[in-house]
């Protein structure tokens, strides 16, 4: 079983500012990780897939990087609707698979 790890668990930061936020995947994933950020009581958004490809409708504020083990979502020039939980994701198509992170709080300071 694959075990998604993200780091740090509470982020504080400033808007304008630059977060980083880490997944590492107990063994390699390949590039089949996703991130998602969750606000309040909604469900989940689709921000990247395929490691570094950005979903529809994402700014590019938002990048990801990675491969094999270890992967990062940068969040650019932080404002107010940034500031929520992202949850990491491997997904596998065959056999069908998908493991969260524990998710990271990323906060105003």
């Amino acid at each position: 079983e694959i075990v998604m790890t993200q780091s740090p668990a509470t982020l504080s930061m400033s808007p304008g500012e630059t977060a980083t936020l880490s997944c590492r995947a107990s063994q390699s994933v390949s590039s089949n990780v996703a991130w998602y950020q969750q606000k309040g009581g909604q469900a989940p958004r689709l921000l990247m897939y395929g490691t570094s490809t950005r979903a529809t409708g994402i700014t590019d504020r938002f990048s990801g990087s990675g491969s094999g083990t270890e992967f990062t979502l940068t969040i650019s020039s932080l404002q107010s609707e940034d500031f929520s939980i992202y949850y990491c994701q491997y997904y596998n198509n065959w056999p069908p698979s998908i493991t969260f992170g524990q998710g990271t709080r990323l906060e105003n300071n």
